[in-house]
Order: C-alpha cells, then sequence, then structure tokens
C-alpha cells in the first residue's frame, strides 16, 4: 500500500465542469460584446455618411465601451452585472430605434435578437423575466408608430411579426430548459461515483476542503477515515468482477445505513472509500468507526447461493492534530490504514491505537 495524493489521483470533475461552464460563457460574452461594438461601428460610419453626426457620435462612443469591454471581461470575478449593463442599454436601443423619426420599418427585426441574448446569457429564468417585457414593449411601440391596417396585407403583416416573436420564444425557452437539466445531469454525474451511488472521488475532495475551511472558522474538529476492503482482489477472482461490484455496493449501502446526515462517504477508487465525519474528534469517532467494521463484518454479502464474507480496514486522521491540510490528514489516515493492513486486516486504526476484530 503506498500514500496517494488527491492533488495527483484527478481533479474534481464536478469543479471542472463549472469551469468550462465559466470559461465558455466569458468566452460568448467577449465574442458577442466584440460583434455588437464592430456591428455598431459600421452603423455609425453609414449615419457619418448620411449627416446624422450626433447619433454617429453616440454610436462611435458606445463602439468604443463594446470594444473595451471586450477585451476586458476575461478579467471580472462576477459576471452578472456585466451581462445586465450590455443587455438593458442594447434593448432600451433596439426599443428606441422602432420609434426613431424616418426610423426604416424594417428595424423592428433587431428586436427577435432580445430572448435570444437574454436566454444565452442570462439561463431560462432570468433571460425570460428581462426578455418578455421588452418583446411586449417593442410590439406597443411598433403598433403605436405604424398602425395596423385591417385588411388581408395588413393583419398578414402583423401575424407575420407576433407569431415569428412567439415562436422565437417559445423555442430559445424550450431549449435553454432542455440544455439546463442536461448540464444539471451532468454536474450529478460527476459528482457521484457511477457504480455505488456514493461521492465520487473529486467531490470528496472538495468537501473535505471546504469542511476544513468550516471548522477553521468554528474552531471545531473532523476525521477523515480512508477505508480498504480487505482481500477485495480474491473477491473478484473467486467470484467474478460482477460480484465484486455488488461487494462495494452493499458496503457502501451497510456504512450508509449508519450515518449521519451531516457525514460524507466518496469512492476514492477501486475498493478504497473515504469517510468524513464532522463536528467530530477521536474520541467520538473511533467507537463509531469500529461499530461500521463490525456491521460489515457481520453481514456477509448474499450473492446467488453464495455467501460472500466482506471486511474492512480503517485508519483515521482528526483535523487539525494529526494534519493542517488535506494532503497531511490523507498522508496520516493512509499510514494508519497501511498498519493495520500489517497488523492482520479488520481493524481501526486511530490515535488510541488498534481495534480489531472478535
Amino acid at each position: 500500500m503506498f500514500f496517494r495524493s488527491p492533488a495527483n489521483a484527478g481533479s474534481d470533475t464536478g469543479a471542472a465542469v463549472d469551469d468550462l461552464q465559466d470559461v465558455g460563457q466569458r468566452s460568448l460574452i467577449r465574442l458577442i460584446f466584440a460583434a455588437t461594438g464592430l456591428t455598431l461601428g459600421v452603423f455609425c460610419a453609414l449615419q457619418f455618411m448620411a449627416g446624422n453626426y450626433l447619433f454617429a457620435s453616440f454610436e462611435l462612443v458606445c463602439t468604443g465601451v463594446l470594444l473595451w469591454g471586450a477585451w476586458r471581461i476575461v478579467r471580472v470575478r462576477n459576471l452578472l452585472p456585466w451581462i445586465y449593463l450590455y443587455l438593458l442599454p442594447t434593448f432600451s436601443f433596439l426599443l428606441y430605434i422602432i420609434v426613431i423619426p424616418n426610423a426604416s420599418k424594417t428595424a423592428f427585426v433587431w428586436v427577435y435578437s432580445i430572448p435570444v441574448l437574454s436566454y444565452l446569457l442570462l439561463g431560462r429564468k432570468r433571460g425570460s423575466l428581462i426578455s418578455l417585457p421588452f418583446v411586449l414593449g417593442a410590439l406597443g411601440l411598433y403598433l403605436y408608430t405604424y398602425p395596423v391596417r385591417l385588411d388581408a396585407e395588413g393583419l398578414i403583416d402583423l401575424g407575420n411579426a407576433v407569431f415569428c416573436g412567439v415562436m422565437i420564444l417559445v423555442f430559445v425557452h424550450l431549449y435553454e430548459t432542455r440544455r439546463a437539466s442536461a448540464h444539471q445531469q451532468l454536474q450529478r454525474m460527476a459528482r457521484t461515483d457511477a457504480l455505488t451511488g456514493v461521492a465520487s472521488r473529486g467531490s470528496f475532495q472538495q468537501s473535505l476542503e471546504q469542511s476544513i475551511r468550516e471548522a477553521q472558522r468554528n474552531q471545531s474538529k473532523l476525521v477523515l477515515v480512508i477505508l480498504d476492503v480487505d482481500h477485495f482482489k480474491t473477491v473478484n477472482d473467486q467470484y467474478g468482477h460482477d460480484a465484486g461490484d455488488q461487494a462495494l455496493r452493499h458496503i457502501c449501502i451497510t456504512l450508509s445505513e449508519r450515518l449521519r446526515a451531516s457525514d460524507t462517504l466518496g469512492r476514492l477508487g477501486g475498493e478504497e472509500f473515504g469517510l468524513l465525519l464532522r463536528d467530530t474528534g477521536h474520541a467520538a469517532a473511533e467507537p463509531l468507526v469500529d461499530l461500521l467494521r463490525e456491521q460489515i463484518a457481520s453481514k456477509p454479502l448474499i450473492y446467488g447461493e453464495q455467501q460472500i464474507e466482506l471486511s474492512v480496514t480503517l485508519g483515521l486522521a482528526e483535523w487539525p492534530a494529526d494534519g493542517q491540510t488535506v494532503e497531511q490528514l490523507y498522508r496520516c489516515a493512509d499510514q494508519r490504514l497501511y498498519c493495520g493492513k500489517q497488523q492482520g486486516r479488520n481493524r481501526t486504526i486511530s490515535l488510541s491505537g488498534a481495534t480489531a476484530t472478535t
């Protein structure tokens, strides 16, 4: 047995999913800022050519601000204020170009970008809350500026404008709903071990890091337990890998039945598991953990007509007595687990020594 540093064992997949989403959103916002700035710059040049110098000057300033924002956005911590600072003035401007004198009647088509941008940058809930008022407001301004003729041609034009907007709203809402659901499912898969249903290694490590920070603030204790299934290779070789998989699930179910709601069980890899006992010191953790060991040893796995005897060896480490950092706690618990293996397995090794099966 050897110490496996959690830092080298693999990244926290759940956090990686969130990081990738954040990087992707920043890149998207940067692209939108740059594209909007360049598009506005083209219209700025056209306004100068048309002699609308005041309006062109305003567009020139907006172009500069948007291009500066595209450069700056990768460094900001909180994206949400920047998104609103972009969307609210942009949507207001799209409504304004409907009513400005001598505006083209086709300027209304820019309103269709409102739900797309809203859902894309803010998600389903915030996107619907911000896009719906602007879309309805744009429709009201359009009807006020261009009164509808009550003949067939006028009603067709109105139907095209309204139903196209409604379809876009419905489609982006359904798409965002499905995308958000898929992202949540991906997060659950990343944070959960597929075989046993307990926390994945990355998720467990994240919980341990967070628990240490909370213990530092609250001046409390916590115990890390590393658990290894004894002679697991023999189970696989004698009964097959399906039996081995069922053995791991059986052990996780047995442990979960005895753990508190505040405790965390995670699979660290193979037949090795981690157990996090919050607000607990050695004195309280040792009898609890040894009871878990006895429970596993007294409940064999029923595999078909076979009874497979199982046992585990456990090593305990307490924060802050046995280590101040995640790596130090892992090393201490792993060393005690190795000591338990050397002493004959089916043991709980903690600060006070070894507790063996009877």
